[in-house]
């Protein structure tokens, strides 16, 4: 038995590389939170998007819980998490928390037993599509052209996204104005994908959704709340773009719900939200009991190991904000050049490092 002996978590805040917002958020830095578990002298390293308040109930409340534990047992020690934040409230900061935890565990295990943690998990693809993602209300044309351009024209990806719903669906004409432009730099083969994040009503949504059609819009995510159940299965039904949503789904129950509500036409996962490698997993089964794929949300290099194993899987956000930090902070970040990704096959793990030199200058906890 190789017993866990320490738990540490730190909180990393970096600022954007310019302003950053969507249809209903506005933001100027990024918190990164990093969990090492450590057992028989091998460490484990996971990370979340989450408040710095984050690392505190690792090195707290779960800490405590997994201590002195089989390192292996991952199914036991992820069940004893969940019991263990009950009542701090399973959604939301204590359910990152344990998802950075999961990770952390995963790459421990396979990093003991000596393996890649994809071949861990067991491959089913030797490369993962992916697609860039950001585009963000607040850039100017100037910044969203030479984004896009960079992507498509440069690296070869042929999936590309943009945010849409600014100031929460109140400048809709914008966002067509920028609908348009994406299409144009992209030009005509390359596919198009837009995310409200929740910025517009129902009706709203398919009025949008019908004047994009003529910019051959693929991908339509959150047009409305994630908890609007029925206006997603709206314009899912009246759009010809598929709908997309499910990223801040923290447990099987809540990707359960909105597949059976067929609210949706790609379910989006979260590991660093969902409880890590094991709520993926999960999700990913719930999606393929309703005959959908599922979509990785965020945290790219994150992801790139569990998406390769997972058979319905559609792709992964290359989310500029989280594909720059990883690049900047980590050993090891995966390259997106052509839309395709590998996962590391050839070092124990998930294959990243945390650079913690660098690191040293963004923490905050």
């Amino acid at each position: 038995m190789s017993t866990i002996d320490q738990v540490a978590a730190s909180a990393y805040r970096i600022p954007t590389d310019q302003p950053e917002g969507d249809g209903t958020l506005a933001w100027r830095a990024t918190t990164l939170v990093v969990v090492t578990v450590t057992a028989g002298g091998t460490t484990g390293t996971g990370w979340t998007y989450a408040p710095a308040a984050t690392a505190s109930l690792v090195t707290g409340l779960l800490a405590e819980t997994i201590a002195g534990a089989d390192a292996l047992g991952i199914p036991a020690l992820s069940a004893a998490m969940n019991r263990q934040v009950r009542n701090a409230g399973r959604p939301g900061v204590a359910g990152y928390a344990l998802s950075a935890v999961d990770v952390a565990l995963w790459d421990l295990k396979a990093r003991l037993l000596g393996v890649p943690l994809v071949h861990l998990f067991g491959a089913a693809r030797q490369e993962v599509p992916l697609y860039g993602s950001g585009g963000f209300t607040t850039y100017a044309d100037d910044a969203t052209t030479a984004q896009l351009a960079g992507w498509v024209h440069d690296q070869g990806i042929g999936r590309v996204k943009i945010k849409i719903g600014e100031s929460s669906g109140t400048c809709p004409e914008r966002d067509l104005h920028r609908v348009a432009l994406a299409r144009r730099v992209i030009g005509e083969r390359a596919e198009l994908y837009v995310d409200a994040n929740g910025g517009y009503g129902a009706k709203q949504a398919v009025r949008v959704a019908e004047r994009m059609r003529e910019h051959e819009v693929t991908w339509f995510e959150e047009p409305v709340s994630s908890d609007d159940l029925a206006g997603l299965r709206l314009v899912r039904e009246r759009s010809a773009a598929d709908v997309t949503a499910g990223e801040y789904g923290c447990d099987p129950p809540y990707f359960n719900r909105m597949c059976q509500a067929q609210a949706v036409d790609c379910l989006q996962v979260d590991a660093t939200r969902c409880g890590g490698y094991t709520g993926w997993f999960a999700a990913t089964a719930v999606a393929a009991g309703h005959h959908l794929q599922v979509s990785a949300h965020c945290a790219p290099n994150l992801h790139l190991p569990a998406a390769a194993a997972t058979v319905n899987l559609r792709h992964i956000e290359w989310f500029h904000d989280h594909e720059r930090i990883e690049a900047a902070l980590f050993d090891g970040a995966a390259d997106p050049t052509g839309g395709q990704a590998r996962p590391h096959t050839g070092t124990p793990g998930h294959g990243l490092t945390l650079r913690i030199e660098t690191a040293q200058a963004y923490r905050v906890a």
